[in-house]
């Protein structure tokens, strides 16, 4: 496995970690914000999360050099990924106790792979197909368990986990702009639209300390989480980076059992089920002769790879992590490659 690799899956570990504390530390807020309010709080904090990397810049630099595409997969991933699915995860949040929440969106990987097998040209084999057939069953197990009540919750996790896989594949699709960059937009478009629908619908209760316990929350959970995420799906693909990310319900229930929580015989199963259904998908292999058309887009990677061999003179000789615009010339080769922004083609 390469460094590039490596560095998807470490950044898709830690993204995990951080999001895996939105339910059981978001969960008190909605006593004193409406499902609106919270959700924008927690993506205009995002934006202040990822604003440090903006120092001596302008953001608004960023759309100009963006092409059309670009802004419109961007635009889709903040209507369905940082409005509406936030929204659907308040709801089910306000149902349900958090450690169950928590293992819910694990629904998030089921749908990133199947819209992505069906609209985004993402190949899975029969072991991945497998694996995602292990999570569906852990979040059906879950679901059992909490009845009525649950199943309604399940719902609108299930809504929230479908608007986060069409979010997961546009913007793993976003080149141009850097992680911190698309995730600055995000938050700070999606944040606004929600707090603003949030104080339409109802009076703003919060007070300082459930504000900026809010925008605390929204930095790391989900600023600095979806960044790094990005980075992940940048190099291994929406669909591995996803498999990676749904890590997260299980990091939540660990913060749940932090915070008082018990443990049921179900979730300890739906646990057993996601560590097979993980080590499954790594024992997936995947290589096939494939041609790179040649093209021009700007995203961070490094020296020498298979895809990045052209010439830094004032780097010569070093290898670290970088971004600009450049060039890809036609290249055909094989080697193990997912579906990362050099790999997204057809198959036979």
């Amino acid at each position: 496995m390469n460094d590039s690799k490596r560095f998807g899956i470490l950044s898709g570990f830690i993204a995990a970690i951080l999001f895996g504390a939105s339910a059981p530390l978001g969960k008190p807020l909605l006593d004193h914000l409406n499902d609106f309010q919270l959700a924008g709080l927690l993506y205009l904090g995002a934006a202040l999360g990822v604003s440090v990397f903006f120092i001596g810049k302008h953001p608004a630099q960023t759309l100009r050099r963006m092409s059309r595409k670009n802004i419109l997969r961007l635009s889709g991933a903040i209507f369905f990924g940082g409005i509406l699915g936030p929204l659907f995860l308040m709801g089910g949040l306000r149902i349900a106790a958090a450690a169950s929440v928590s293992l819910w969106l694990n629904m998030e990987m089921v749908a990133t792979v199947i819209i992505g097998y069906f609209f985004f040209d993402d190949h899975l084999s029969k072991k991945g197909w497998l694996a995602s057939l292990g999570i569906l069953a852990a979040a059906t197990l879950l679901a059992l368990e909490g009845g009525v009540a649950g199943f309604k919750a399940a719902g609108l996790i299930a809504l929230a986990c479908i608007s986060w896989g069409l979010d997961n594949h546009l913007t793993a699709l976003i080149d141009g702009i850097s992680p911190a960059e698309s995730t600055f937009w995000k938050g700070l478009v999606a944040g606004s639209v929600n707090l603003i629908l949030g104080l339409l619908v109802g009076s703003y209760h919060a007070g300082l300390v459930n504000t900026i316990a809010g925008l605390g929350l929204g930095a790391l959970a989900y600023g600095l989480s979806i960044m790094l995420y990005i980075s992940a799906a940048q190099q291994l693909g929406a669909t591995r980076a996803q498999f990676i990310f749904s890590s997260a319900p299980f990091f939540g229930l660990l913060f749940s059992l932090l915070f008082g929580g018990t443990l049921s015989i179900y979730q300890i199963g739906a646990f057993f089920l996601f560590l097979g259904s993980v080590f499954i998908l790594f024992r997936e292999s995947h290589a096939h002769q494939h041609l790179h058309q040649p093209f021009v887009h700007s995203h961070t990677h490094y020296h020498p790879d298979q895809h990045h061999n052209h010439f830094h003179p004032e780097t010569e000789g070093k290898s670290y992590r970088h971004s600009h615009e450049h060039e890809h010339q036609t290249q055909e080769h094989s080697h193990p490659h997912w579906p990362d922004l050099h790999h997204r083609h057809e198959h036979d």
